[in-house]
């Protein structure tokens, strides 16, 4: 499958659509290039694996990161938060990350009677499925894999929230 292709231009990282911008715009350059730093651990927790799938979690030894749980559960934070970073700057790294985590999920926990399977080891190629779909696979992994790679205006973020299970509601008028 193709990648998808970012929309162009990145926005100003001042734009006050970015959640919360409005309350502390004195520290938003700071908190913005703090949550690229850590999504490119999250990225980097993907990426040290030869599945191209993210251990459960990691530690921090010596400055480097080492599996604490070698499986993967199909969690969606990560992909949450290249959404949420895609939307404020239009960086197309935060989509291009996304599809090659989408593409590792394609190819090492799709299983052939339909749906996805978490692994029992990240580290190796080829490894056991764990035989359970995560509701959370559906429910908001896939949903904001959609929002990552849809335009902009499948979601208005002026106009809605999230809520924690990848919900979207319409903020009212006040």
């Amino acid at each position: 499958a193709a990648r998808p292709a970012g929309p162009g231009p990145r926005r100003a990282a001042s734009e006050p659509e970015t959640i919360g911008a409005q309350h502390l715009p004195e520290q938003h350059d700071e908190h913005m290039a703090l949550a690229a730093k850590l999504a490119e651990t999250c990225h980097r927790m993907y990426t040290l694996t030869p599945t191209g799938l993210a251990p459960e979690f990691v530690k921090i030894v010596g400055g480097s990161m080492v599996a604490g749980a070698n499986h993967n559960l199909l969690r969606l934070e990560t992909i949450e938060a290249f959404f949420y970073l895609w939307r404020f700057t239009e960086d197309a790294r935060y989509r291009e990350w996304g599809w090659e985590i989408f593409s590792a999920f394609e190819r090492h926990c799709r299983v052939p009677s339909g749906g996805y399977s978490g692994l029992k080891n990240v580290k190796l190629r080829g490894s056991a499925k764990d035989d359970t779909m995560q509701t959370f696979w559906l429910a908001e992994s896939l949903k904001y894999f959609l929002l990552l790679f849809s335009d902009d205006s499948l979601l208005d973020l002026n106009t809605h929230v999230i809520n924690t299970e990848a919900h979207p509601i319409k903020i009212l008028p006040s």
